[in-house]
């Protein structure tokens, strides 16, 4: 098998504000392994908060391209990933993600069939996604929540946890106002101390919020689930749910887990997270980073399997360099062509990308 390693910059519509940063491109690594004329691709996008740069994830995936030349095809490779008998340990979760992304693809081009399918799958999934907005002027979050409405959006995320409350409560109410009948989560991102959340939840449930994702700061999981035994919304846990072990800690001690397949490692990591949530009381939240349709694509072939779903990532992009997984009328679908089902735009020549393998573009 050849592996080919490339570099973008993807460019935000506009900067992305959340209570911790402010967000205007990201960095993507792309992945593509070859075999008997078929090409498989995977992405990993860089993120300051788990502190992976675009140098730090193409050494890594390089680590792991150099471990896919021991075996003869990609169906070994992939049993050898299911097994942990692949990637090295302490590889972080986006990079083993995005291997495991490029070998589904690839084994489902060679069979004939989409990911999902591989998966046990036989109706290819659709949901209706969330669509961010981020800590903006109240003003233009309200015209930006009626133009998502009137797009077919039915479930908004709005970004909160401003130093002053009622900013956020102000831009809530200004949404809800524009976009009566739209369902609407909450995202701090860690920003409250457990008094506030208690303090600010019942407000924030009274404007007709559905439920908050991660209120309180990271580090604490035992804070959270307390919090989600009194709280009148339910709490979903984020940040402090990032691997298999995490959510067995808070597995029915909260009311939902987001799984992120950068953060937790891929495909089967979150089905097996998807597993052990089952009858536990905690929901699946399905996540995303903000990526190109080929990064967020994986995650759209588990769509079926959540609550919640928030793959909006590639929606947030001002050129996505990848298409064929929808979304901009509000629902994300897997599509009947094999692999992933995404395929180049065309727009990725606006991302400037530098080569780093001697193989074509993916």
């Amino acid at each position: 098998m050849k592996t080919t390693l490339r570099t973008v910059r993807l460019e935000l519509t506009e900067p992305l504000r959340i209570s911790r940063s402010t967000m205007a491109a990201r960095d993507a690594v792309w992945i593509s392994v070859e075999h008997g004329g078929l090409r498989g691709c995977g992405e990993a996008v860089a993120s300051a908060y788990f502190g992976l740069d675009a140098a730090t994830l193409t050494r890594l995936m390089s680590d792991a391209a150099v471990e896919l030349g021991r075996f003869p095809d990609p169906e070994t490779a992939l049993a050898a990933f299911r097994d942990g008998d692949l990637i090295a340990d302490g590889t972080p979760p986006a990079a083993v993600a995005a291997v495991e992304s490029a070998l589904l693809d690839l084994v489902g081009k060679r069979a004939g069939c989409a990911v999902h399918q591989l998966l046990g799958g036989f109706t290819a999934p659709a949901a209706a996604t969330a669509r961010t907005i981020g800590i903006t002027e109240r003003a233009r979050a309200a015209v930006q929540a009626r133009c998502l409405a009137d797009s077919g959006f039915t479930l908004l995320k709005v970004k909160a946890g401003t130093p002053d409350p009622d900013d956020d409560l102000a831009r809530v109410a200004a949404i809800r106002d524009a976009a009566p009948h739209v369902r609407l989560l909450l995202d701090p991102n860690g920003a409250w101390s457990p008094a506030d959340a208690e303090t600010l939840i019942p407000r924030f449930a009274d404007l007709g919020v559905e439920a908050v994702e991660q209120p309180t700061a990271p580090g604490d999981p035992e804070a959270l689930a307390k919090l989600a035994e009194r709280s009148p919304l339910p709490v979903i846990a984020d940040e402090d749910a990032v691997g298999y072990e995490d959510a067995r800690r808070l597995a029915g001690r909260v009311h939902g887990v987001n799984v992120k397949l950068a953060k937790c490692g891929g495909v089967h990591a979150a089905l097996r997270i998807a597993e052990l949530l089952a009858g536990s009381g905690t929901d699946l939240m399905l996540g995303c980073l903000t990526a190109s349709s080929l990064g967020i694509a994986p995650a759209v072939h588990l769509a079926d399997r959540a609550r919640w779903t928030d793959l909006d990532g590639h929606l947030l992009l001002a050129h996505d360099p990848w298409t064929g997984i929808g979304g901009t009328d509000g629902t994300v679908r897997a599509n009947g062509r094999a692999g992933l089902g995404v395929r180049p735009s065309g727009t990725g020549h606006q991302h400037q990308p530098t080569a780093l393998g001697k193989a074509p573009n993916p």
